[in-house]
């Protein structure tokens, strides 16, 4: 049988595929709240309370760990984005905010497989120096999907209604799945990997990261430090995601006057410099190798470093008067949260064994969105009291934490750990 050359990226292409249905189905309730909240009556703390809902969904990462593992990344990844696929469409047929929360809560379960599948994938499929930029790949997609939400949704709600904007998100992750069951399979058993890119891809891995041994057990992997400076970085900065995502729409409507038109026109650009920040941090990290003899944890926390220093200006946005200079402050925003943000979870893989990537990410993840769920919290609570404008400064300010953290609590593995 004929060999795909490179085949590893095009299983990461299919990957960020995948990662534009996610986020194109995680970000269609932003877009359409303004309309939800005219129809059903949604006030921003019950907004906030359905987006609590998704994250304490996305909290049960580790759960997806875990199925991953048993199901087999296939299958099971399948599974997962036809159950988000069907809930997200059943959102249509809600008709008050509690029916919107308990199918948040599912979506955000299953669309928690996310990450771990996909560094799982990242973890078998590539050596160390191309796992960045595979990472950062990947979350093209997760941008890229939410560059597509706003102009698709709007077009769905001015030309049916604001249902039709969820079956049409969904209906393309059932698409997806298909697809990836027809084309993925693992690299030992995939008929199309030549055993020159299989001997090139074993080369080019860490020793100590081989799988091997007993399976990872959480309450092990939670007296690890490494694990801690990954995940308490997370859970500083991935409230900015959430941000742009949930809560930018609502911002533009309520403090800049934007209406649905202007959404479709500028809610995607803070996204598409994201879809160029997914691949900064690894450029940055590879760079820094290249010019420099830091090791590639070090040259991961000073992408990381970069990524933070860029989101500085972010905390301008509610204080600038143009309304375009604020869009413009946060295209930057979206720019550099992936560039660190890519950098911190790609870092699983950098620190833990093969079999081991999955869970830690799901964990990690979970830091993350408790994070999040805090966060969005207290945005939904005090906004209507202070406004947006304390959150926007609040942001660059727990990044500067957050890197703070990873380079006080990582510890990188000795040389004689490390085979490259």
């Amino acid at each position: 049988m004929p060999r795909i050359k490179a085949l590893r990226w095009w299983i990461i292409v299919l990957l960020m595929l995948g990662g534009i249905v996610n986020f194109l189905a995680r970000n269609s309730l932003g877009i359409a709240k303004p309309t939800l909240s005219a129809e059903l009556g949604l006030t921003d703390q019950q907004y906030a309370l359905i987006l609590t809902c998704f994250q304490l969904g996305l909290i049960l990462q580790p759960i997806c760990g875990y199925l991953l593992e048993w199901l087999g990344l296939r299958v099971g990844f399948a599974l997962f984005a036809i159950a988000w696929s069907v809930v997200n469409m059943a959102h249509g047929v809600v008709s008050g905010w509690l029916g919107l929360a308990a199918l948040r809560a599912l979506m955000g379960f299953a669309e928690g497989s996310a990450n771990p599948a996909v560094m799982k994938t990242i973890s078998a499929w590539f050596p160390a120096r191309e796992r960045g930029l595979a990472s950062g790949v990947y979350n093209v997609g997760a941008s890229f999907g939410s560059v597509m939400a706003p102009p698709l949704v709007a077009w769905a709600i001015y030309a049916y209604h604001w249902q039709a904007a969820f079956v049409v998100t969904g209906g393309i992750g059932i698409a997806w799945a298909a697809v990836w069951l027809a084309l993925y399979n693992d690299p030992d058993r995939h008929a199309l990997l030549s055993q020159d890119e299989r001997r090139y891809v074993l080369a080019g891995k860490e020793r100590h990261l081989q799988s091997g041994g007993a399976p990872p057990s959480i309450f092990g992997l939670l007296r690890q430090r490494n694990f801690w400076g990954i995940g308490l970085p997370r859970f500083l900065a991935d409230p900015t995601w959430a941000t742009l995502s949930f809560w930018v729409p609502s911002y533009f409507v309520a403090a800049r006057h934007f209406d649905l038109k202007q959404l479709a026109i500028f809610a995607w650009m803070p996204f598409l410099a994201a879809d160029v920040g997914s691949l900064s941090g690894g450029l940055i990290a590879s760079a820094v190798q290249r010019h420099t003899n830091l090791s590639l944890v070090n040259a991961r926390r000073t992408a990381f470093t970069v990524g933070v220093l860029l989101m500085l200006p972010v905390a301008f946005v509610g204080s600038v008067e143009s309304p375009y200079l604020a869009v413009g402050l946060l295209c930057l925003g979206g720019f550099a949260h992936q560039t660190l943000s890519v950098t911190v979870i790609t870092m699983s893989t950098d620190l833990f064994r093969q079999n081991e990537v999955s869970t830690v990410t799901g964990m990690a993840g979970t830091c993350g969105n408790l994070g999040t769920m805090i966060f969005t919290l207290l945005l939904g609570k005090l906004v209507s009291t202070y406004g947006y404008d304390p959150f926007f400064v609040a942001l660059p300010l727990l990044d500067v934490l957050g890197a703070a953290l990873l380079w006080t609590l990582v510890r990188e593995p000795t040389r004689a750990e490390v085979r490259i």
